[in-house]
Parts: structure tokens; sequence; C-alpha cells
């Protein structure tokens, strides 16, 4: 099984899953050691996918890479104890403001997108404008009712705060799932698909 889940960050220095026709930038990113994300995806046994990204937000780029190759993992709950330090961007100060509101919900929570990969390799990808992408893990239902009392608890008038919850059968946002829409976006390994029930569909890992 894929010891790997979607967001961790892995360090490898292999290149063998890039193509040749990759983009220069994606191949330097691996020759410098950065770490690159594990998405939603199935693919062959022993290789993982993944997103590397770049300096800018259009370098984006999906691949595989060996699963043996990897040499180190960080986990978005992981980042969650990481410290903000000095950094001022709104993004780190609102995960600051809000870690005790999270803890309180008594589940399993990281921190993911551009916050998540400065915290863990210091990498400047932040800005003024940054979103703060938080993932939940919620392996069992939470009601719509708790959605809507969370979002709320998770304003913040630091920057915008983008919520998963990481659910058995893939992951859905809370401002989707605390909304009144009869069925929601559920991102799986097997593709997005619309859900009534986001915890009633067993995913299979990538």
């Amino acid at each position: 099984m894929n010891p790997y889940l979607p967001h961790d960050l892995l360090w490898t220095t292999s290149l063998d899953g890039l193509p040749a026709d990759a983009p220069v930038w994606a191949v330097n990113v691996l020759q410098q050691g950065r770490p690159v994300v594990v998405r939603r995806a199935e693919g062959a046994p022993g290789q993982v996918a993944v997103g590397l990204r770049g300096s800018n937000r259009e370098q984006r780029y999906a691949s595989w890479i060996p699963a043996s190759s990897v040499q180190r993992q960080v986990s978005p709950e992981q980042l969650a104890a990481y410290p903000t330090g000095t950094r001022q961007w709104p993004a780190l100060q609102a995960l600051a403001q809000l870690r005790p509101v999270l803890d309180a919900t008594g589940l399993v929570w990281g921190v993911s997108g551009s916050a998540g990969y400065e915290l863990a390799c210091g990498v400047a990808v932040l800005h003024q404008h940054s979103d703060l992408d938080l993932i939940l893990r919620t392996p069992a239902p939470m009601s719509r009712l708790a959605a809507r009392q969370l979002l709320e608890r998770l304003r913040t008038p630091l920057c915008r705060i983008d919520v998963q919850l990481q659910t058995p059968g893939g992951a859905v946002a809370l401002g989707e799932w605390a909304g009144d829409a009869r069925q929601v976006l559920l991102k799986a390994s097997t593709g997005a698909c619309l859900a009534a029930d986001p915890w009633q569909i067993t995913e299979r890992r990538a």
C-alpha cells in the first residue's frame, strides 16, 4: 500500500519520473533538492503521483517519482507544529491565530499549499495576498451544521482560509459542505465526482 497521502511533501533526487520534454524549471526543482507534493491519482505500483511547483503561480507540473527514491516525508499535520517564526505574511499570521480553534476541534489538522511549502523548505513562495490552505482529517462524518459553525470560527480578516475535509472517500471543501447544495464536489484518486455524502465513498489510495 502506498504510504503517502495527498499533500504530503516528499524529497527525492530522482529525475526518472520526468519525461524528456519536462520544463527546465521542473528539472531544476528536483536538482535543487526541493520537495514535491503528493497528488491524487492512481498509477503503476511503486510510483507516486506528485506535483512540482516553481517560483511563480504558473509553474505547476504533474509527474511521477519512484516510491523507492523518496528520502524524506513531511505531512501537513507535522507542518501544523512548525513555528512561523518572525515571518509576517498574513497567511502565517492567520495560522498562528487559528491554531487554538483548530486544536479545539479534536481533529487532526495540517497545513498545505504555499504556507506548508514555505514552512517545510524555507523557499519564499508566500505573498501578501496568499490564502492559508488547511486540511482536516475527518474519518467520521461531520454534520453540515458543525461545518457551518467551524467555518464561522475560522473567519479572519487576515486572509482567505481554504479548508479541505479529508474523508475516507477523498476531499471536499469545508465551504461547500457548509453550504446548501444537495451534492458537493468530492476529489478522489479516481477523479472528481459529485456526492451527497462524502463519507460514503471509499477512496483507493494512489
